[in-house]
């Protein structure tokens, strides 16, 4: 069975919870931290950006991550 740790954060006035393995928050937590920004903010950022509702936010969320791991964001 797979580990997720899930996280409540406000989305355009809205709660929502979103769970992600905990090595996917640690990296986007330290990107929103070189940047200088707070989780929730990067956490928006990738939901305004996202294709709507076809595309999950936690799916969203762990490609940003990969991406930035690999350095491609």
């Amino acid at each position: 069975m797979r580990h997720l740790a899930k996280r409540s954060v406000r989305l355009a006035g809205h709660a929502t919870s979103i769970a992600l393995e905990p090595a996917f928050w640690a990296v986007l937590e330290q990107a929103a931290t070189r940047r200088g920004t707070t989780l929730a903010a990067l956490i928006a950022e990738q939901d305004a950006a996202r294709a709507g509702a076809e595309e999950p936010l936690a799916s969203r969320l762990r490609v940003h991550a990969l991406k930035l791991v690999s350095g491609e964001a």
